[in-house]
């Protein structure tokens, strides 16, 4: 019944984090209730292992329907492996706890901006100038790779609002940019939680096969309806997201 559970939670965060990030929203808080007992980092190598299967799987379909500007991706994607790792291996030392806030904060400023700017992310217009589009691309990479390492819910959605806000992307080409450097994050993170035996094989691989379904689904679902379907559904989950960083923060304090 567990595995059930937890697959139906693996279908739903892959659907969600294909078109908006935020998948890890769902997969955590299902692992740390279907096993209590596990150690927090075998929790999050699970959710790694299974969120990395469902984005290989919505990055493919987006990189065969949009055009890409790997110029920008490629020196993002390879800042955000080591950093990644770093990252993962932070949480040994350091409390995620003492992050919250601010990530809260955050993640409100960035809802209040694209809610009452209403054509950000409309159109696709590329605004940053060749020579500085692979400095600030590693830039990125490296901070993204940091916090998905050793913390992780909301980096695809924090992603999106940088492609779409700084680099000048809409909805939909910033959610596939999104994917390639959040597929490195989560391979870098991985790849510590693997060698260091903190993955449950048993439930990583039904979650697996449930997030490369809903990853799927969700990636073709924001191909079909384009930018403005991507824009609301990134608010949605930015409104989810706020509020379960509120109630986890107030709960510690």
């Amino acid at each position: 019944m567990e595995f059930l559970i937890v697959g139906l939670l693996a279908f739903a965060a892959g659907f969600v984090d294909a078109a908006v990030g935020g998948g890890g929203l769902i997969q955590i808080p299902g692992l740390f209730a279907m096993f209590p007992a596990e150690l927090p980092a075998r929790i999050l190598g699970t959710n790694k292992f299974a969120s990395i299967c469902g984005t290989s799987i919505s990055m493919w379909n987006y990189a065969r329907r949009v055009r890409l500007r790997w110029q920008v991706l490629v020196p993002a994607f390879v800042a955000a492996l080591p950093a990644s790792w770093l990252g993962a291996e932070a949480v040994r030392y350091l409390s995620r706890n003492a992050i919250r806030p601010v990530i809260l904060i955050l993640l409100i400023l960035v809802a209040v901006y694209t809610f009452f700017n209403k054509s950000l992310g409309i159109d696709h217009r590329p605004r940053i100038a060749a020579r500085y589009e692979s400095l600030l691309a590693v830039a990125v990479g490296g901070v993204c790779g940091l916090y998905d390492g050793f913390f992780g819910p909301g980096t695809g959605a924090f992603l999106i609002f940088v492609f779409v806000r700084v680099f000048g992307y809409d909805f939909l080409h910033a959610s596939a940019s999104a994917k390639i450097i959040n597929w490195a994050t989560n391979f870098g993170a991985l790849a510590l939680f693997a060698l260091t035996g903190n993955v449950i094989w048993a439930a990583a691989l039904v979650m697996a096969a449930c997030n490369i379904a809903g990853g799927w689904t969700g990636s073709h679902l924001a191909l079909k309806h384009g930018s403005g379907f991507v824009r609301a559904f990134f608010l949605f989950v930015l409104i989810v997201l706020i509020g379960k960083f509120a109630y986890d923060t107030f709960q510690q304090s």
